[in-house]
Formats: structure tokens, sequence, C-alpha cells
């Protein structure tokens, strides 16, 4: 099996886009991260993100109509693809089984 590399940051653009679904474009993916994050994110780190996930397979970017609101611009939104599904999969089973194999004592100290 291919071994699955997801940085932090990735996957939590493909986790976004994942949750926007049919309403994922570029300012709607920033401004979901920047709120969850409590912190800006630059547009750039972002669309320079959505590319890597694009290139491994994991999300399909398609076009969508032209709008008045985007002055004759179309907007390029991001559907997570099965392959993108599956990587987030494996990503949280390894993570869930680390924190898992956490002896309590380190445990309770992050409760405190």
């Amino acid at each position: 099996m291919k071994k699955i590399t997801l940085g932090a940051f990735e996957e939590l653009v493909l986790l976004t886009a994942g949750v926007l679904q049919d309403n994922a474009y570029g300012v709607t993916i920033k401004l979901e991260l920047e709120r969850q994050l409590k912190k800006k994110i630059s547009l750039g780190s972002l669309y320079s993100a959505l590319q890597r996930l694009e290139d491994k397979g994991w999300v399909n970017s398609r076009i969508g109509g032209i709008t008045e609101k985007q002055g004759g611009r179309r907007k390029q939104y991001y559907d997570i693809t099965k392959e993108g599904m599956m990587a987030l999969d494996e990503v949280r089973a390894m993570r869930n089984g680390l924190f898992n194999r956490l002896p309590n004592a380190k445990l309770d100290l992050l409760k405190s």
C-alpha cells in the first residue's frame, strides 16, 4: 500500500473542502479555516495546498458558472475524492491508534 503523506495544513484543507461540500471554493475554505484556527491564512498557502491535494488525486477542481458578484469571473470549486476520503480515514486511524497508546499518566497531565 502506498504511504499516505498528508501534512497538517493539507489535512485541514482537505477536511474543510469535505465539510463545505458544494460550497468549497478558495474564499469559503479560507474563511472556514480562519474561523476554526482563529488566525489568518494566506490565499497563496491555501491554493498551494489545494494544488498539492489535487496532484495527489485527493481533490478535484471544477469551474462554476459566471456570477455578477464575482465580476463575471468563475469560481473554482473543490470536491474531495474517494481517494481523499481514504487518505483522511487512514490518517485518522493512525492518530487514534497513537492516542490510544498514550500512557494514562500523560493523559492526566493533559487534562490539568
